[in-house]
């Protein structure tokens, strides 16, 4: 494993492409970015994740001048500082600084008064995974996460007027059918509800390949351990690299109007399923995928691994868990959709169906339904449905919690 390269891999065997697919809408505005960003000051929450720290390389190829970083993740934090201070290129300002606390905190809003006045802030910190919906308490962190701690960082920002705001999104928010798809969608209503004070954008985009926490990230690691993979076999979607997700976000977080949502403009034929990219990464590391029909088989077989064998046991089993959508879309018919303003970007505009008033009502709700001694998930889903009519909670009562 010495020789693999998994940006290689990614570039040859996930996405495609050598060169960022945003590339041309980077080059064709570079200038805009330029003097947007440069001798700026920055803030970046939840900055130690892929996607964040991502946002942050592509950020520091304008040279800002200041980069306040927040992650409650303190190693996250500790290899953002190590991976850019290492990285040829990146121009790191001498006035950058990270904490390893949360952005709900009283100490953020310490920080954040410490270190103003920023020219752009971008929060990365929510709930990214399908896999978050396990019962009421996770759920209940989620919403917390997603909707109610950045409902206070909105308030405070609209006080505290920065140039850019950003907040990230995900495909998953069209036309949602788990909870964390519904929290991002109500997200962006929110962020959309504060438009008219506010410049602010978000995006949804695919599947970041090999991110922190995702599935093929997860193969890696059963590698590493001579453990068996587990993968679902009608899965598929649409991968975008580490970088790309910097990309995408950070002209999201620059170019446009205030509230719109930027998406990449992908063709259906670059959808890619989870099974091919493990026969494929097995492949590379010089293993054939031995495809096995239960978790138990799979285990057995991940013995003869210590034993030299170059058959790799793989668990591959049609989705059944909650949430799993096994398509994605980046809009709805219902949402305008402008594909001609970029070249890589699609925008979405005029999106927003609620009132600030009716969010702050969505909030208070949300508050008064988390004070009661115990609720259901079937209460969350019903007031979340409420706010989002497209809302199509897809209930299997299986958690990926489960699953090998």
């Amino acid at each position: 494993m010495n020789a693999f390269n998994i940006h290689e891999f990614i570039a040859s065997h996930v996405t495609g492409r050598a060169t960022s697919f945003f590339q041309p809408d980077i080059e064709h505005k570079k200038i805009l970015l330029q003097n947007e960003i440069e001798n700026r000051s920055v803030l970046v929450i939840g900055g130690g994740g892929t996607i964040g720290s991502n946002y942050i390389k592509s950020l520091l190829q304008f040279k800002p001048a200041k980069l306040v970083v927040i992650d409650n993740n303190e190693n996250a934090l500790t290899e953002l500082v190590r991976d850019i201070r290492s990285t040829p290129g990146l121009k790191v300002p001498e006035n950058f600084i990270t904490y390893p606390i949360n952005f709900s905190s009283t100490i953020f809003n310490k920080i954040y008064q410490f270190h103003k006045p920023f020219d752009i802030v971008a929060n990365f910190a929510a709930h990214k995974h399908v896999r978050s919906e396990k019962d009421i308490f996770s759920v209940e962190a989620m919403l917390e996460n997603n909707l109610l701690h950045a409902h206070k960082l909105m308030q405070l920002l609209e006080k505290e007027k920065p140039a850019h705001f950003f907040c990230v999104s995900t495909d998953k928010a069209a036309n949602p059918v788990n909870i964390m798809g519904a929290t991002k969608k109500l997200m962006e209503e929110m962020v959309l509800s504060f438009a008219a004070s506010l410049k602010c954008t978000t995006a949804r985009f695919a599947n970041v390949a090999f991110s922190n926490g995702s599935l093929p990230d997860g193969f890696l690691n059963r590698i590493k351990y001579n453990q068996p993979l587990s993968v679902p076999s009608d899965v598929t979607r649409y991968f975008i690299s580490p970088r790309e997700s910097g990309d995408i976000c950070m002209l999201a977080s620059i170019l446009g109007n205030s509230g719109e949502i930027y998406f990449p403009k992908f063709e259906k034929t670059q959808l890619s399923g989870f099974l091919n990219i493990a026969i494929e990464l097995l492949q590379a590391l010089g293993f054939e995928a031995d495809i096995c029909a239960s978790e138990t088989e799979a285990r057995e077989k991940s013995v003869l691994l210590a034993k030299g064998s170059r058959k790799y046991p793989v668990y591959s089993f049609i989705s059944d868990t909650t949430g799993e959508k096994l398509y994605e879309e980046f809009y709805t018919q219902q949402e305008t959709v402008d594909l001609n303003s970029y070249h890589s970007l699609g925008i979405i505009k005029n999106s927003a169906t609620h009132s600030h008033q009716n969010i702050d009502n969505c909030m208070a709700d949300l508050k008064s339904l988390f004070k009661k001694a115990s609720i259901e998930k079937t209460e969350v889903v019903q007031l979340l449905s409420h706010y989002i009519p497209t809302f199509d909670h897809l209930e299997k009562g299986a958690s990926l919690d489960a699953k090998m």
